[in-house]
């Protein structure tokens, strides 16, 4: 990866004027996976909360990655994974991600990798021991990322969520 696209990203704290350039990133990003979800219904319902998701009243941070004055990526973070879900059903007490995006137009140039080094970075400063994040397997570039940058499947917690079977991924610190 050329080092002079990843050093102009710059990672910090979403501001409030910020908002709908980040929630338009974010359906951007994910709308690629409308196919994969056989549920019209449901993919209606995962839309509505990714739309939602900037104004979670238990996101801890939500991170924007730049480049200039360009939002290129997005990243929630969350003390526990059920701050994260509404009905969490697999206790996770350390941080947990969700929702990383990057613009559809700016991928290949390191930013996903920039969020995930400032996901790792909040979790030793808040001195936890892993940070999990859920995936699908529509979602398989992102996989390859994951694994490419460290994070090992964690089976133990895994669950059945209607006709999703998210994996669980974690990152050991």
């Amino acid at each position: 990866m050329n080092s002079d696209l990843i050093s102009n990203i710059i990672v910090e704290e979403l501001v409030e004027e910020e908002k709908g350039n980040v929630q338009e990133l974010l359906i951007a990003s994910y709308q690629q996976y409308e196919h994969s979800f056989s549920d019209p219904e449901f993919w209606k319902g995962y839309l509505e909360d990714i739309k939602t998701s900037l104004d979670n009243p238990y996101v801890d941070r939500i991170l924007v990655a730049k480049q200039g004055s360009d939002i290129v990526g997005t990243v929630q973070l969350f003390k526990t994974a059920e701050k994260a879900y509404k009905r969490m059903e697999v206790p996770i007490y350390d941080p947990f991600i969700r929702l990383l995006a990057v613009h559809p137009k700016a991928r290949g140039r390191g930013i996903a990798i920039e969020l995930l080094k400032a996901c790792v970075n909040y979790a030793k400063e808040i001195e936890a021991k892993s940070v999990y994040l859920f995936t699908g397997n529509e979602m398989a570039k992102a996989i390859r990322l994951y694994e490419w940058f460290g994070f090992k499947r964690d089976l133990t917690r895994e669950f059945v969520n209607n006709d999703n079977s998210p994996k669980c991924y974690r990152f050991d610190l």
